[in-house]
């Protein structure tokens, strides 16, 4: 597993897939705020809680000059049809070979119901406009995430 980032930490950068087979990379959002989370599984209930909420707020996050980009280790097709059914605004990524969740620090060793294993940790690292990192957190809850980061991020109040 690789290291968790921390602040001040230049981000890793990354070309990935987006749900129409388009090359994403992290440079295309340099001098802009940018929101990468990483999320284990499209259409599972706790994955759509928290796109939902990114795209519910997507318009206040981009008002405060913010982009919001999704990862998960789900195939182009798998996470075309959760942006269609969703209706998600934002691009979604897909990391197969789990390289940026690896580069990220989100991808490592999960337990659950008494099982151990690799996976995806579902985590949020947001990018400042030179491309380092500002503030990331690992092993969030998808339901009150993004509500949570935006306390974080002071934009509620």
């Amino acid at each position: 597993m690789a290291e968790r980032l921390i602040p001040g930490d230049v981000a890793p950068d990354f070309t990935l897939q987006d749900a129409s087979g388009e090359n994403v990379s992290l440079s295309d959002f340099r001098g802009r705020k940018t929101i990468v989370y990483f999320y284990p599984a499209a259409s599972t209930p706790g994955c759509t809680k928290e796109a939902c909420d990114f795209r519910d707020t997507l318009g206040s996050l981009q008002a405060a000059g913010y982009e919001v980009v999704g990862v998960s280790p789900d195939s182009v097709d798998a996470i075309a049809k959760f942006a269609a059914e969703e209706q998600l605004t934002f691009p979604l990524l897909s990391d197969q070979e789990h390289t940026v969740a690896d580069a990220y620090g989100a991808w490592g060793e999960k337990k659950n119901y008494g099982r151990t294993y690799q996976g995806l940790i579902r985590s949020t690292i947001v990018v400042d406009p030179d491309g380092k990192v500002s503030l990331a957190q690992y092993n969030v809850r998808a339901t009150g995430h993004v509500a949570k980061l935006r306390r974080d991020l002071k934009l509620d109040g």
